[in-house]
């Protein structure tokens, strides 16, 4: 390896070793954290011993988005692979919850900090045939010494957004090196496929298999019972107009609150649910409406049996998006009309949803592409526009239906990239089988 990686590892290690001491006091101290920093410093649990002459795969999701991919490739890699052992890793709180829901068999661990010693002593505890990282998860140290340990390593369902491959060109001698490290990279794109390329992967070990998360979209969109729970706890009726707006960012609520107020005024009993990508932002967000005297409840608060009777519902609690989607006549995918990526507009799409969306969403350009290729989704870039555009649907119901079901049916054609993925890692499990 490159000094440059040298130089990181170093670094890593120093960042690691200055905060052990003072989180280890936090920790006694407050009684918080104490198994987030056994498992980040490497201490994760010993797994079992497994099915014999089975492989062990190790899957790190970082967060919710990756989590949901890796219990997409669940299913296919048992399929393909009858008695393999799965683990899964995640770097965040939510993250690590929805994966003991949807794993609830398989050991659930957070990941190690990227420092050589935590990776090291993780490594040598769940001795995985294959790891694997889902999307983004670029970690120097941790890929390079899973190498060097004799762990096979893939990307998958891998992802390069047009935002992040400038900060990754820019460091480019330094990733060839990482990146040589890596058996095999299985991108959603073929653009995703060029920009790892740039970035030092070798293009024959690249592959364009689509996006697993579009199964698991399907499947969370046909669940009734689902939307009936939401309508309950909002009080909504069915023919009533409400309005989603899902992972906002700062700057964005004012956007959608001005959009709504001009949808309200031809549609006076709609309802707005503002959904923010980080809930610690809610008292910023109750700020913003009482300024602009704007009547409004907290989810929390309709959840504990409140009625609701107010226009606005502020959601401040995670991991609701999906189940609000169900009950969107209107649906708006933030992190969009500020320069921030974008977010997934395919979860609203699996419950039949027409999605609006701003001009910034370089994140999810596949799936940009994928909606606007059947004429469901909506670019807006104000609040006017938004405005325009949503009442020109409310007035002709019939085809902002069409335009959701047309949506979901776009979502069907895009089956079998989670088995293409999950094939791509069996056959590096066979590889270390056949040593």
């Amino acid at each position: 390896m490159g000094l440059l990686y040298h130089a990181y590892a170093a670094l890593s290690s120093v960042i690691f070793f200055s905060c052990l001491g003072p989180f280890w006091a936090y920790t006694r101290i407050s009684g918080r954290h104490r198994m987030d920093l056994r498992e980040r410093s490497g201490l994760v649990p010993c797994p079992g011993s497994g099915n014999a002459g089975s492989p062990r795969i190790w899957l790190h999701a970082a967060s919710l988005g990756e989590v949901k991919v890796a219990a997409g490739l669940k299913r296919h890699l048992q399929d393909l692979m009858p008695g393999c052992s799965i683990i899964v890793s995640t770097s965040t709180v939510h993250g690590r919850n929805l994966a003991t829901e949807l794993f609830d068999n398989h050991p659930v661990i957070y990941a190690p900090m990227d420092a050589p010693f935590a990776v090291r002593r993780a490594i040598s505890r769940t001795r995985p045939d294959v790891m694997v990282f889902l999307e983004t998860e670029i970690w120097p140290v941790w890929i390079t010494e899973a190498k060097r340990m004799g762990v096979m390593v893939a990307l998958v369902n891998g992802r390069i957004s047009m935002r992040s491959i400038k900060r990754y060109l820019a460091l480019q001698p330094f990733f060839r090196d990482v990146l040589k490290n890596v058996d095999v990279f299985s991108m959603i794109l073929q653009e995703d496929g060029d920009r790892i390329v740039k970035m030092g992967a070798d293009p024959l070990k690249v592959r364009i298999n689509g996006n697993a998360k579009y199964e698991l979209l399907l499947a969370i969109g046909t669940d009734p019972s689902t939307e009936e729970e939401a309508r309950k706890i909002l009080n909504l009726n069915a023919t009533q107009v409400a309005l989603v707006a899902g992972s906002t960012r700062q700057g964005e609520e004012e956007i959608v609150l001005e959009a709504y107020e001009k949808i309200s005024e031809r549609f006076p009993e709609t309802v707005l649910i503002i959904a923010p990508r980080h809930i610690a932002r809610t008292s910023a967000i109750e700020s913003v409406l009482k300024t602009g005297s704007v009547r409004y409840q907290l989810w929390t608060d309709l959840c504990a049996g409140a009625r609701r009777v107010e226009p606005v519902v502020v959601v401040n609690t995670f991991g609701e998006l999906l189940k609000l989607y169900s009950v969107g006549t209107l649906v708006f995918c933030g992190a969009s009309l500020v320069p921030l990526g974008g977010q997934n507009p395919l979860e609203p799409a699996a419950w039949g949803k027409a999605v609006f969306y701003g001009p910034f969403m370089d994140d999810f350009l596949d799936a940009k592409a994928l909606l606007e290729s059947v004429d469901a989704g909506i670019e807006v870039a104000d609040a006017e526009q938004f405005a325009q555009k949503a009442i020109e649907l409310l007035n002709d119901r019939e085809a902002l239906i069409e335009k959701g079901d047309r949506a979901r049916k776009a979502l069907l054609t895009k089956i079998g990239a989670a088995e293409r993925h999950a094939r791509v890692i069996a056959e590096l499990a066979e590889k270390v089988s056949r040593q």
